[in-house]
């Protein structure tokens, strides 16, 4: 956005997910794929791939272990956090036309305003969102990981 608009002066509407929204959740993760599976093409992260195709999020989304946020610009998916057992961020995505506009901190907030009892987060986070992830407390619990086709750093956030 290029008028120097922000999601802070947009109208952006947080709801919980739906089976229904499974479509549009598995798109936006599969725009990012290439920035952690390790072989470009995807090969090797069949497995990676396959627990974010569209039945596995509608599983996701209709398993009481799992909390997503969705957040509608417009009526369009503008990302959405997802939570498991309300202490690991299972998913965090923006979709590139809305980042860098304060979505991913708007997510996170909602997800720690869902989990006030949490004894911590912990994170498998792509390498290109270890800034966003440090942005929100969290440190690096080990060196980056490969396994299963992706690459990842487990990171931990201990309770305020």
């Amino acid at each position: 956005m290029n008028d120097a608009k922000t999601l802070a002066a947009i109208a952006c509407e947080f709801l919980p997910a739906h089976a229904s929204d499974a479509v549009a959740i598995s798109a936006l993760i599969q725009q990012f794929t290439h920035e952690f599976t390790i072989s470009a093409d995807g090969s090797g992260a069949e497995q990676f791939l396959a627990s974010v195709s569209v039945a596995a999020e509608a599983g996701y989304i209709s398993d009481p272990r799992y909390h997503y946020i969705n957040a509608f610009v417009g009526g369009v998916l503008a990302g959405f956090i997802a939570m498991r057992d309300r202490s690991h961020v299972f998913h965090l995505f923006v979709a590139p036309e809305f980042q860098r506009q304060g979505l991913a901190t708007r997510l996170w907030q909602a997800a720690l305003a869902s989990a006030p009892d949490a004894a911590g987060f912990t994170v498998n986070s792509s390498p290109s969102a270890l800034p966003v992830y440090q942005r929100f407390g969290f440190a690096a619990t080990s060196a980056q990981v490969e396994m299963h086709g992706i690459r990842f750093v487990p990171m931990r956030r201990s309770p305020a």
